[in-house]
């Protein structure tokens, strides 16, 4: 007992001296004892302190810079839950995001493993390598055909021991109509506007190459692919003393014309320019690379006419073009696939903006999307409307995302000099989409912990692009600044998201 209370004596004593020691410290150092007896560890931070660091999505675009107008949703992929979203059911150009629609229209409808088919028939037997009667080259619409193809597709016949034909070279491109432009507000030379019908040669596009030579130029139009590079006349171009406008098309007698303003040449340089006739310039070119291989070809004439095949190629399976389009967001690819997918409905569609109606349609049945209308299946044409709670919801519809996301392509995040971060946590598959004052990403997002997300963000401003049209201007003053600080908004959302949202 003794032995205990000395024991509590001695610790009573130990801990006198010590505070005696604190406070003779603390009249000696004032205020810093008090701050020592009063919070002598650092007070806890707040479990969400990290999260409030995180700027909210208004502050975002404040910060951005940007004109016009913003509008974002954000979801859990599996559930559909929306988890943050900015003016959702604003209806706003959705650009070449609408592709990612197209896409799943022309899968439903056709197929993963539908192929276009071009193909050649005759009207007569062959008779010494003779076609008795006409030889006929019939599209099948297919938007990836390109001049090597058609050399194939006459090495076929050639194979057969054909040389020559005693009728008629006939061009049959009435698989689908014939559509004079995807948009009638584009430069009348931008080679992503060409024109759409039945049988579709390098995208319908013409390369145009120029080469200062002494006091002028040398000037080439040609059908170029990897192996063959003909020569074209269904396309002539000549240089013009003028300013502007640097390209002008008058539409010739079987052929298109055009001029270039010499002060816009430099001293060489090359651009593909869209082509007005098609089918001509698919029948010219094939009768190029056959006469290249020994088959004789009269001029082509256009004309839908039968007969029996003799020679065929296929396209790609369908899953791989669609691929290649939402890759490289061709524009002929989306009407096509459009086209013929409400073609493969029964419709009867004459136009672009009648098949649009009907994908229209059939989104908002299929996909909930109820703020929606298209004019065309590329997104081209600036009076497409769209929400991006739309886009979310069809992102998040059953079968969707197993369907569209192996499809998109990757998109990298930048550092701020625009270099990509190599490794980062976040992994996103999306479609982007560009018009001048028009950009748009949608999409979905892998963020640590598990969490998966689908996402949409339109970003525009209407009344400076319409401005800018009237100008006339391919790439308008101010639009690539624009496109720029869009991206840099884009990629600032997704991370936020990832901070707030990830498991």
């Amino acid at each position: 007992m003794m032995k205990t209370e000395n024991s509590r004596i001695n610790r009573r004593g130990m801990l006198g001296l010590l505070l005696g020691g604190v406070a003779q410290a603390g009249m000696a150092r004032g205020a810093l004892a008090e701050d020592l007896i009063a919070s002598p560890l650092p007070k806890p931070r707040p479990a969400d302190l990290y999260l409030q660091s995180i700027p909210t999505g208004e502050a975002l675009i404040e910060a951005s810079g940007l004109s016009g107008q913003v509008s974002y949703v954000v979801a859990d992929s599996v559930s559909g839950a929306i988890h943050e979203s900015h003016a959702p059911l604003l209806r706003l150009p959705p650009a070449s995001v609408a592709k990612t629609v197209t896409a799943l229209y022309a899968l439903e409808h056709l197929g993963a493993d539908y192929r276009f088919a071009t193909r050649v028939l005759r009207s007569g037997p062959v008779v010494d390598g003779i076609v008795q009667g006409d030889l006929i080259l019939v599209g099948g619409g297919d938007p990836t055909l390109d001049t090597d193809g058609l050399a194939a597709l006459a090495g076929q016949l050639v194979e057969q021991g054909i040389k020559g034909v005693s009728g008629r070279f006939l061009i049959d491109d009435t698989t689908l109509p014939r559509i004079e432009e995807i948009d009638a507000g584009q430069t009348e030379y931008a080679g992503y506007n060409p024109t759409i019908s039945g049988l579709n040669l390098n995208y319908n596009r013409v390369h145009f190459e120029w080469k200062r030579q002494g006091e002028g130029y040398s000037l080439k139009m040609d059908a170029r692919a990897e192996r063959y590079a003909p020569d074209v006349r269904i396309a002539r171009i000549s240089v013009a003393a003028r300013n502007l406008p640097v390209f002008d098309h008058v539409a010739g007698q079987g052929r298109d014309e055009w001029t270039v303003a010499q002060s816009a040449l430099g001293n060489g340089g090359a651009r593909w320019l869209p082509v007005r006739l098609p089918g001509l310039y698919a029948g010219e070119v094939f009768q190029a690379v056959a006469g290249a291989q020994g088959l004789r070809l009269p001029q082509g004439q256009r004309m839908a006419a039968s007969g029996e095949e003799i020679a065929r190629i296929e396209s790609a399976p369908l899953s791989v073009v669609v691929r290649d389009m939402l890759k490289y967001s061709t524009n002929l690819t989306a009407e096509v696939l459009g086209l013929t997918a409400s073609r493969e409905r029964g419709l009867s569609v004459n136009s672009l903006q009648s098949s649009a109606s009907a994908m229209s349609d059939w989104a908002r049945a299929a996909l909930n999307m109820r703020h929606i209308s298209f004019v065309d299946h590329s997104g081209l044409g600036g009076a497409s409307e769209v929400t991006t709670v739309d886009l979310v919801h069809m992102l998040v519809a059953p079968g969707v995302e197993a369907r569209l996301a192996p499809l998109l392509k990757s998109i990298p995040m930048k550092d701020d000099q625009g270099g990509v971060i190599k490794n980062h946590p976040l992994s996103v598959v999306a479609k982007t989409g560009t018009l001048n004052f028009v950009s748009t990403l949608a999409g979905y997002i892998d963020a640590p912990g598990g969490t998966r997300m689908a996402f949409a963000i339109f970003v525009a401003d209407v009344p400076r692009r319409e401005a800018a049209k009237a100008q006339g201007a391919e790439i308008p003053q101010g639009a690539r600044t624009f496109n720029g600080r869009a991206k840099k908004l884009q990629q600032a959302l997704i991370e936020r998201w990832a901070g707030v949202y990830a498991g």
